[in-house]
């Protein structure tokens, strides 16, 4: 499965960043996904998670300055909230409650501007209060949690300082 994971994700995260020549551009990947943390346990689902968060990336780098590239490598996601298994043929629900429960994901990334990087390292982002901050995502979004994480994270790194 692993093997599978990783294409699609992969594939996503080029398209989106492809579709604007003029900014930035990315590139995912993720390592072991079969060892994260907290990931659906259906295959399909867990494929979707791995492209969702793959096109995220993407959006990020796509607001970078043209010319530049972001490689990422997705070492471990632990979703916001906790797994509960769905009945027959039911999608497993995920049920956040605001405690230790929180979303993590941990990566690491550079960032290159005519093959030389100029940013770069290890990050282990975690947002405790998540439930109570305001979200732009759709409550129907399985990653507004970690995508509003990103954003932060993004937003302080390309901070003009």
């Amino acid at each position: 499965m692993m093997t599978l994971i990783r294409p699609l994700a992969l594939a996503a995260a080029l398209l989106c960043a492809a579709g604007a020549a003029s900014a930035g551009t990315a590139s995912v990947s993720f390592a072991n996904p079969d060892q994260f943390a907290d990931l659906p346990r259906d295959a399909y689902q867990r494929e979707q998670v791995l492209a969702d968060l793959g096109e995220h990336f993407g959006a990020l780098a796509a607001k970078l300055p043209a010319g530049q590239e972001m490689k990422v490598e997705v070492l471990d996601v632990d979703m916001a909230g906790r797994s509960w298994p769905g009945g027959w043929g039911m999608r497993e629900l995920r049920v956040l409650d605001g405690g230790a429960d929180w979303p993590h994901i941990k990566f690491r990334y550079t960032i290159s501007h005519d093959g030389k990087v100029v940013k770069g390292g290890d990050e282990m982002l975690h947002s405790m209060d998540y439930l109570s901050r305001l979200n732009r995502y759709s409550s129907g979004d399985t990653l507004r949690y970690e995508k509003q994480m990103l954003d932060t994270w993004f937003k302080t790194l390309t901070a003009v300082r």
